[in-house]
């Protein structure tokens, strides 16, 4: 997200690579705010009328925005950036969040059908879908200020992982000889589940989280941490995903995705501008495609493109092509891309041969 200067993109890959066609992509998103506009309304309840006033406003900056973008796109694809004032590039930006590397509402472990630039996504449902079912929000009980933390995923037959930093939130070094365990007070589990409810239907019945009962390590070199689960109350927990032991073919330009829970973060993003294009919409669970940029061999940094904020410490980074997890998700810096750890680089570490690591 915008970091107070809007001509700087959240995502490291240029407009014209993640789109191609601009004018292609300008026309698109004019046709469809013109098919919201012509939308047939109808009168609401009184008691109703403050919800649905907030909701036309919200429709109305959208739409003021993603105009702005559209023309901001038309100036791109004619060679003049040099043009382009403060509005239109905060409505690239938004077209760029939305269309090429949208965050999408996972729904009931699903999600709505794809168009024009992730039409693959489609394609690749059912596969997507065993992804995001290993995939939780990391809670927390006893903390003097926070319910939740970051996001995990299932590694081992009874382990997942996420970050140092996340982990660190609820465990402590004991006795300064490289175990670790709770903090005094807490306790902590893993909830696959934390999803906007579908429009005009009931909330899902209460989901059964993994508890947390084992710090089984945290990582000396990276961001990492492995932690030991259990399910709870008669539950059962999920095989475990499939973790790359490999590298893949080529790295940049591959196209992957990202499951997590990006969370409103006003210290590091512009708050106005989240609330422009997430709709205020944070805390719950997001299929986040995007494609991966760089990778230097040997080395422990893995960059991506995905559109992620605060809440995605501690998300997978999926190979779209077979689903392996080639990286751990631990941060990101604006205009300079988002950073994960390549977990092929540590096939033979001891801290995840503890977790037994699913390695394929």
């Amino acid at each position: 997200m915008p970091n107070g200067s809007r001509g700087v993109s959240p995502v490291a890959t240029a407009t014209e690579r993640i789109f191609g066609d601009l004018q292609e992509v300008a026309a698109r998103v004019r046709g469809q705010l013109e098919a919201e506009i012509t939308e047939s309304t109808f009168e609401l309840p009184a008691a109703a009328a403050p919800a649905s006033e907030i909701s036309r406003f919200a429709r109305e900056e959208r739409a003021r925005v993603l105009e702005a973008g559209v023309s901001g796109l038309e100036k791109l694809a004619t060679h003049r950036e040099d043009e382009l004032d403060g509005d239109e590039s905060f409505g690239v930006e938004a077209i760029v969040l939305m269309e090429g590397r949208p965050a999408i509402l996972v729904q009931r472990q699903d999600f709505a059908p794809q168009h024009d630039e992730w039409a693959v996504l489609d394609g690749q449902r059912p596969a997507i879908r065993e992804s995001l079912a290993r995939v939780g929000r990391v809670e927390v009980s006893g903390h003097p200020r926070l319910d939740w933390v970051g996001t995990a995923f299932v590694v081992g037959p009874r382990a997942v992982m996420t970050n140092r930093h996340v982990a660190v939130e609820f465990a402590r070094s004991a006795n300064g000889d490289g175990r670790w365990t709770f903090d005094y007070g807490m306790s902590a589990r893993v909830d696959p589940a934390e999803e906007l409810p579908l429009a005009g239907e009931p909330p899902p019945g209460a989901s059964v989280p993994y508890e947390i009962t084992e710090i089984i390590g945290i990582h000396p070199d990276v961001d990492m941490a492995l932690l030991r689960i259990e399910p709870s109350a008669d539950g059962s927990l999920p095989a475990p995903l499939a973790v790359a032991a490999d590298a893949p073919a080529s790295v940049p330009g591959r196209q992957v995705y990202v499951v997590g829970y990006p969370a409103w973060d006003g210290r590091r993003n512009e708050p106005e501008s989240m609330r422009r294009i997430f709709m205020d919409v944070y805390n719950v669970k997001r299929l986040q495609p995007g494609a991966a940029t760089e990778f230097t061999p040997g080395g422990l940094v893995l960059k991506h493109d995905c559109s992620t904020l605060g809440g995605n410490s501690g998300s997978p980074v999926f190979d779209l092509a077979d689903h392996r997890v080639l990286g751990l998700h631990f941060g990101g810096r604006y205009g300079t891309g988002n950073f994960a750890v390549p977990l092929w680089e540590l096939v033979d570490d001891p801290l995840l041969a503890a977790a037994e690591v699913n390695w394929v």
